[in-house]
């Protein structure tokens, strides 16, 4: 796969990062400027990520009915026309409409770059292109906040869509002359009536909804992390505000790294090989710090170590996992990649959920679903990995 498709696969991954983490500076102004609070502002970020869940599944047998092209040229239109939407949103209802219509838009990046990547590549190479878009979903959540505060500063929060509204259009003029449809012409188109059994299909492949549980269950580990470092970091252990993303922007860091050396790796061990040993070492470091939350200490290093353990390790696992899944699905790869993100999406935005429920005044809740997360993880993927043994 060349570079320049690689740069247009990236650039579409970053829909979903950007979506979401770019306009959080953007909070105190929308609640101002709507006459609410910030509570009711978190109902736009739950109208996206309801729309992505549902965009995901519909994405899905279109791609594989009628190609990848027309489909993610279709979302990263509109995923633009919501943009300008929500920059212009007369009221907050308004505004939580158009960003469930941007999110319906923007999982198409999501689901297709994945599909273009299983057309063009095998499981090694898919994984080797899985782990050089992870630089983008480690580099997006530390740039992303840090360019919407600025943004919020000078020209206010309306300026945040219009950004994303110039950057998407760019991303379809990317896509209409740059994208070359990658569904082999000879390969079978199966009607969208059959969607649901595909689906079902899908859903019976025991080796396959191993490697995407296994993907989603320590993604859920990386939300479980974003969910409860703020308190954690800034609450409890007293780090100013502006330090905390030097803290984040490390362990992401280590998260492209890993991504990276993970790439080089493939070339001498297959990406399912990689991922069941990787496993075991973020498992190893959950344990350490469930361990460590739990005596309750002073300082906050003793924490940082196996956290970042943690984080670094997914930029192993995840692009690992994504290829073992998507290997070998032809024909369905389109249906394949929509439920794999709807899988591990669910999950994930679950065990972000489960630290508030948790939320006890200590980093144990952020502790012990991490390392909820890594028990779950080596369990799914022993099983995976005796069900792919006994099929041959």
């Amino acid at each position: 796969m060349n570079l320049r498709i690689i740069l247009i696969l990236g650039a579409l991954s970053a829909f979903g990062p950007l979506a979401i983490d770019f306009y959080l500076p953007g909070f105190p102004a929308m609640a101002t400027a709507f006459a609410t609070d910030e509570k009711h502002i978190q109902t736009t970020l739950a109208a996206y990520f309801l729309g992505l869940s549902i965009g995901q599944l519909a994405y899905g047998p279109v791609a594989d009915r009628f190609g990848r092209r027309v489909p993610l040229l279709a979302g990263v239109v509109l995923f633009t026309l919501a943009s300008l939407a929500c920059a212009y949103a007369p009221s907050l209802d308004a505004l939580i409409v158009a960003r469930f219509v941007q999110a319906l838009g923007g999982c198409a990046g999501m689901v297709l770059s994945r599909a273009i990547v299983s057309d063009k590549c095998d499981a090694v190479a898919s994984a080797k292109v899985f782990s050089q878009l992870m630089l983008v979903m480690g580099l997006a959540p530390i740039l992303a906040p840090m360019l919407g505060g600025v943004l919020v500063n000078l020209y206010g929060w309306q300026s945040i869509f219009i950004a994303l509204t110039l950057f998407s259009a760019l991303c379809a003029l990317a896509v209409a002359l740059g994208l070359p449809e990658s569904l082999p012409a000879n390969q079978p188109r199966p009607p969208l009536s059959g969607a649901l059994r595909q689906y079902g299909r899908l859903l019976k492949d025991k080796v396959y909804v191993g490697h995407a549980l296994t993907g989603g269950i320590v993604m859920a580990g990386m939300f479980a992390y974003i969910a409860g470092s703020p308190f954690v970091f800034i609450k409890l252990y007293g780090v100013p505000a502006e330090h905390y993303g030097w803290l984040f922007g490390t362990n992401a860091a280590g998260f492209i790294l890993v991504a990276q050396i993970n790439a080089r790796l493939l070339a001498k061990r297959g990406p399912a090989f990689l991922l069941a040993r990787t496993i075991w070492i973020y498992l190893a470091a959950g344990l350490v710090l469930l361990g460590i939350s739990a005596l309750h200490t002073e300082a906050l290093w003793p924490l940082l170590i196996p956290l970042f353990i943690c984080i670094a390790s997914l930029g192993c696992i995840i692009p690992n996992a994504s290829a073992c899944a998507m290997s070998g699905q032809g024909a369905r790869a389109g249906s394949a990649s929509a439920l794999l993100g709807c899988l591990q999406f669910s999950v994930a935005a679950g065990a972000a959920s489960l630290v508030g429920v948790l939320h006890d005044g200590s980093a144990l809740p952020m502790a012990q679903v991490i390392s909820l997360c890594g028990i779950s993880a080596v369990t799914v993927s022993v099983l995976t990995r005796r069900f792919q043994l006994a099929r041959g």
